[in-house]
């Protein structure tokens, strides 16, 4: 589901996305209300959400789409531009599984898509820096002994380097559900919310300076 306040914004994203085989568009909204009201009827595995949009905007309509215990919760990704980093922060910190600039092009929101329907998340690589620099300046220093399995560590280093888990299982000949494993161990062992919070944490103390199998 394509949600925008702007029709050309919606009808550009359609097109890009239906010429793809796997991936069907089954509604587009012009607000969060409207979006609410949709995604209950449709079901959609995934919902490209603008942020700022009129009645109700992206951040309370994702919070209204993924309610905790629900029985079902679409991945959201967020589509954003330069000056909503304050915004991505706090959609990061409720839920959202990705972010995309509206300038992206095709192929990245293509991939966006996909990425979030495999449980994966993609942020462009423009916003990642920005949030890395945001959020290396304000995450606590954690413990020197973090209790990372060298594994665990792997993929730390593979998270910071942008990778998908797809990438992170091929990177490692491990299993993709056994990439999910670590990661959500790495999040409990670090206190972490999300993929960008683990690579922000890396990149803080030395570990995705480091070649896989080292030690930081």
């Amino acid at each position: 589901m394509i949600v925008d306040d702007q029709a050309i914004v919606r009808t550009g994203m359609a097109m890009i996305l239906s010429v793809e085989d796997d991936i069907t568009v089954v509604a587009e909204a012009e607000d969060g209300v409207r979006a609410v009201a949709l995604a209950a009827h449709h079901r959609p595995d995934v919902v490209l959400m603008d942020i700022r949009m009129p009645r109700l905007d992206g951040l309370d309509a994702l919070r209204a789409l993924t309610p905790p215990g629900a029985r079902h919760t679409p991945r959201v990704v967020m589509v954003t531009t330069f000056d909503d980093d304050e915004y991505v922060t706090r959609a990061l910190r409720s839920g959202a599984c990705g972010f995309i600039l509206k300038d992206a092009g095709p192929r990245l929101l293509v991939e966006a898509v996909r990425a979030a329907a495999a449980g994966d998340s993609l942020i462009s690589p423009s916003i990642t820096v920005r949030l890395l620099e945001r959020m290396m300046r304000t995450l606590p220093a954690p413990d020197e002994e973090t209790d990372l399995s060298p594994r665990e560590s792997d993929v730390v280093r593979l998270v910071a380097q942008g990778l998908t888990n797809a990438e992170i299982a091929e990177a490692l000949r491990i299993t993709v559900g056994t990439v999910k494993t670590h990661l959500t161990n790495i999040q409990a062992k670090l206190a972490t919310r999300n993929r960008v919070e683990i690579a922000a944490w890396a990149w803080r103390n030395g570990y995705a300076r480091h070649e896989t199998g080292e030690s930081p």
